[in-house]
C-alpha cells in the first residue's frame, strides 16, 4: 500500500434482531462454522495486507478483547469504547483518538465481501476522494442499503430510486476516509455514517466515490441471512482474494 492505514471495524452494536442465534452474545462473535464472524474478518485483513487494526465496540465489549487481546491473527488491535450507543458515524469519531494513519479502512462488523481490500485502499489513495465506497451489484435486491452511482463512479446519493442519470448499487459496508473528514463528526454524538453524514457530505459537496465489486456483499444481521451466510461461508476456506471484477469507478 502506499501508506501504512489502520482499519476500523464497527462491532459495537447490540444485534437485537439477531438475539434468537446470538442469545447475550455480540453479532460479531456469531460462528460461521467454528469461527467467530470478527475473526474472519480479521483474517481477511492480515491477508490483505493490513497489520493494526481498532476495534469500535460497545455492547459486551469485554466478551471481544477476552477473544481477541491485543493482537490476533497477525494483527495489533486497538480499542475504541463506548459506553452509550453512538451510531456507526459516533463510534468512527470515538475511534479517531487511535488511529496513526491520515486515512482509514471501515468494515461493519457483520458483513463480509471477499473484495481485495488492499487494492481498494490503493485506489483510494490514488484518488482525490474524501470518501470511497465499496458497492456490489444489485442484484434486485431492495433489503439493503442502495448506493446511486454516475458513470464516472461519483456518488449521487444513498437509498434512491434509480433514475436516468445513476445506477444503483448495494452499499457492502466497506469505506475509505480520511482522518480530516472524521474529524468533521461531532463528539459524544450518536449518528449514523450512511443515513445521516453521507448525504450531508454529499450536500456539502464533499466527493465520494464508488469502487465496484462483482461479487456478493454476505451480511448475518437477521436470522435468516446469519443461516444464509451459514450455507454459503462454513464449508468453505476465506482464504483467497478476488481482485478481478473489482475496478476504480462503475
Amino acid at each position: 500500500m502506499p501508506n501504512v492505514v489502520d482499519a476500523i471495524v464497527l462491532c459495537g452494536g447490540a444485534g437485537l434482531r439477531l438475539k434468537s442465534v446470538t442469545g447475550d452474545a455480540p453479532k460479531s462473535l456469531a460462528f460461521i462454522g467454528s469461527r467467530p464472524f470478527l475473526e474472519i474478518l480479521l483474517r481477511q485483513l492480515r491477508r490483505h495486507g493490513f497489520d493494526r487494526v481498532i476495534l469500535a465496540v460497545g455492547y459486551q465489549k469485554e466478551l471481544i478483547r477476552s477473544q481477541f487481546g491485543d493482537g490476533a491473527h497477525g494483527l495489533k488491535i486497538g480499542y475504541s469504547s463506548e459506553s452509550t450507543p453512538l451510531g456507526t458515524g459516533g463510534a468512527l469519531r470515538n475511534s479517531l483518538s487511535l488511529m496513526e494513519s491520515n486515512c482509514a479502512l471501515i468494515m461493519n462488523g457483520d458483513s463480509y465481501t471477499d473484495a481485495d481490500l488492499r487494492l481498494f485502499s490503493i485506489g483510494h489513495q490514488n484518488t482525490n476522494a474524501d470518501v470511497s465506497v465499496l458497492v456490489v451489484p444489485a442484484d434486485g435486491r431492495t433489503d439493503c442499503g442502495l448506493v446511486s452511482v454516475d458513470s464516472e463512479g461519483r456518488v449521487l446519493g444513498f437509498r434512491e430510486k434509480q433514475s436516468a442519470s445513476g445506477m444503483q448499487y448495494v452499499n457492502a459496508g466497506i469505506y475509505m476516509a480520511s482522518k480530516q473528514i472524521l474529524g468533521e463528526i461531532p463528539t459524544d454524538t450518536q449518528v449514523s455514517l450512511e443515513a445521516e453524514l453521507f448525504p450531508r457530505w454529499l450536500g456539502e459537496g464533499k466527493h465520494l466515490r464508488a469502487f465496484h465489486y462483482s461479487g456478493q456483499c454476505i451480511d448475518i444481521g437477521t436470522p435468516d441471512r446469519y443461516r444464509d451466510a451459514q450455507a454459503t461461508m462454513a464449508n468453505r476456506e476465506l482464504g483467497g482474494t478476488s481482485a478481478e471484477g473489482e475496478r476504480e469507478t462503475v
